[in-house]
């Protein structure tokens, strides 16, 4: 790696962050890198993130996220039936973190009233919006198809408020029902 900050990198701390690596921690690999420097001295978060970046690539790992796995109809529905109370509605809403946007795909019972997630969807990273493509988003795509046949298979509505695009303030079902 011919990175300058790599270079400054004291041995026992580059060992620490390829650790943190290996477990895909990539955030405490980049507060572990810059905190191996004395503050005045910190690079900044960008540099830091191109720095795990690369490592990553060296290791032989993947730095952008992979897509979930397709869902699978009868395994949410075992997921469903194992659930304390009734599934009363099925429900998809936008999530994001660190990587990007994804939607959860929930289920939601009565007695108790409570909101169970089923699964995430993932179909890549933000960069997509940078190179152009999405949306459509296929995360939402999937979501809908999905989760629409959940619904129908248990008899229950499917709700998702904002399909075409991320939306965390999108009325959710228990408000609009």
């Amino acid at each position: 790696m011919d990175s300058p900050i790599w270079a400054e990198v004291p041995a026992a701390d580059r060992s620490a962050v390829d650790s943190l690596i290996h477990e895909d921690h990539r955030l405490a690999a980049v507060k572990r890198l810059r905190e191996a420097f004395p503050v005045d001295s910190r690079p900044g978060l960008y540099d830091a993130l191109d720095v795990v970046a690369e490592r990553y690539r060296e290791l032989g790992r993947r730095f952008e996220r992979y897509p979930t796995p397709p869902l699978n109809l009868p395994a949410l529905t075992e997921k469903v039936n194992a659930l304390p109370g009734r599934a009363v509605a099925i429900e998809a809403l936008w999530d994001g973190d660190t990587d990007g946007w994804c939607v959860d795909l929930t289920a939601l019972t009565d007695d108790p009233a409570a909101e169970h997630r089923l699964a995430i969807i993932r179909h890549g990273s933000d960069m997509r919006l940078f190179n152009g493509s999405v949306p459509p988003w296929p995360e939402a795509q999937e979501a809908s198809t999905v989760g629409r046949a959940l619904a129908e298979h248990l008899g229950v509505p499917f709700h998702f408020a904002s399909p075409d695009e991320p939306d965390l303030d999108a009325p959710r079902w228990r408000t609009t029902s």
